[in-house]
């Protein structure tokens, strides 16, 4: 009866301290935001954690002013990011090619094999490849007038530090030739247990 109490008091204790579920994976930064995921204004300002290959990524070059026409609006939650400093119509004679925007986000203090994340994005012209640790992940295509639905379906992650990249083809006029990037996401990953506690999997055979 003794060792019964015993058993039951320790299972309690373990599944007290056992991990809460999923929770929200905060480095998930949608593009053109700050640290308190809203988005920045200001002509020259840059993305404070999307990055460019071989570049900057700027955020909407002309933010009020810009984006024009068919390219989805920016909002409070979200704003595109482009290569150069004064996006927009003539002013922007982005160069035809490749584009690859990078962020980067940790999972430490989560359990990757349980992470996952979903989203959206437009890309003027369109993402012709999206990974995830250099994995092909779910969505490309796309376009800048229209949202396009994307999520980490077949990608794998690591315990630290994971690398989200949308590569973005630009092609079109030798001038006036704007291009640009822009997302919004959000993921969830199970707390990974306090030093010293069994992991999910040992503690339920408890």
């Amino acid at each position: 009866m003794i060792k019964t109490m015993l058993f039951a008091g320790a299972a309690l204790a373990i599944a007290a301290a056992a991990p809460a579920g999923a929770a929200t994976i905060t480095g998930l930064y949608n593009t053109g935001v700050n640290a308190s995921y809203v988005s920045v204004a200001g002509v020259g300002v840059v993305d404070q954690h999307w990055t460019l290959a071989d570049g900057t990524a700027y955020v909407s070059g002309q933010n009020g002013v810009f984006p024009l026409g068919p390219w989805v609006a920016d909002t409070a939650t979200s704003r595109w990011i482009t290569p150069s400093p004064v996006a927009g119509a003539d002013l922007d004679p982005v160069a035809n090619g490749l584009y690859n925007y990078s962020l980067t986000f940790s999972l430490a203090g989560y359990v990757a094999n349980t992470a996952s994340f979903s989203g959206r994005f437009a890309a003027d012209n369109s993402v012709t490849a999206l990974k995830l640790n250099g994995v092909s992940i779910s969505g490309i295509g796309g376009g800048f007038s229209s949202w396009t639905n994307f999520d980490s379906t077949g990608g794998i992650f690591n315990a630290g530090d994971n690398v989200l990249t949308f590569t973005v083809t630009n092609i079109g006029q030798a001038s006036g030739n704007p291009s640009g990037l822009r997302v919004e996401l959000t993921g969830t990953a199970d707390l990974a247990p306090a030093p010293g506690v069994p992991e999910p999997q040992t503690w339920a055979l408890l």
